[in-house]
């Protein structure tokens, strides 16, 4: 059998996430749809990840197992051709057994994306509030965040997650015109981790919670505490570190 890793984008709108669930549209799905129908073979596809119900995926690897020898760009251009405009594959290449799509990463990066004026293009594509921001005071809080901690507070309550204990290596918002972008890595992510992050940094920036309160709610490692779990339409999985890739 010879492993081969795919990179692709795509626009969650019409999903339900990544991951192939009994009546509703994924990723996944298209994906393994589409391989198997050009291989003529039963295909499988792992994810690096899942993705909640509408979240984008600007850069995404999956991994699959076949006994052929693939062309590489006629595969690509096929699997184009059929999947819909809202999956783009961007490379197919060879890897060696051992590296696994979603084991194998090392750190994910999200961006979320806030709109404060009114855009007639990308309200689809990012979050709407007007509300005045103090950024300074969120990237403040998001200080708090660096390091090896419990996120419980910022985790979907009832998961079967082993541990809740994660290693964020960047947290950070910049202003660029009249939008916002937070960007997140970390090794590993909690089940709505990032949205709820979000949610509990705006209510900094709003004044409503302050810097030593968010260190509160991550000290308090219930989900009671944090802020309200952002809409999944302005995030975005944008980067996997992968050795060797």
């Amino acid at each position: 059998m010879r492993r081969y890793f795919i990179k692709l984008a795509y626009n969650g709108k019409p999903f339900k996430g990544w991951q192939i669930q009994p009546n509703d549209p994924s990723v996944q799905e298209e994906i393994e749809r589409a391989l198997s129908t050009v291989l003529r073979e039963k295909i499988g596809v792992v994810g690096c990840g899942r993705t909640d119900s509408g979240v984008h995926a600007s850069e995404y690897y999956a991994h699959f197992e076949t006994t052929q020898n693939v062309e590489r760009e006629s595969l690509k251009f096929k699997m184009n051709c059929m999947l819909p405009f809202e999956v783009a594959i961007h490379d197919i290449f060879p890897v060696t057994e051992d590296l696994h799509a979603r084991f194998s990463a090392e750190a994910r990066t999200y961006h979320y994306f806030i709109n404060q004026e009114k855009n007639a293009f990308n309200y689809e594509q990012s979050w709407f509030m007007h509300k005045p921001l103090v950024v300074e005071n969120m990237n403040e809080a998001c200080k708090l965040l660096l390091g090896k901690h419990d996120f419980t507070s910022f985790s979907k309550l009832h998961t079967q997650t082993r541990t809740n204990f994660c290693t964020i290596t960047e947290a950070r918002w910049e202003r660029k015109g009249a939008q916002l972008i937070f960007t997140v890595t970390a090794d590993r992510f909690l089940h709505n981790m990032v949205r709820a992050i979000v949610g509990t940094c705006l209510e900094v920036g709003r004044g409503k919670l302050s810097v030593a309160g968010f260190q509160e709610v991550i000290d308090a490692k219930s989900r009671q505490k944090a802020g309200v779990s952002v809409p999944g339409h302005g995030l975005y999985l944008a980067k996997i570190q992968y050795t060797g890739i």
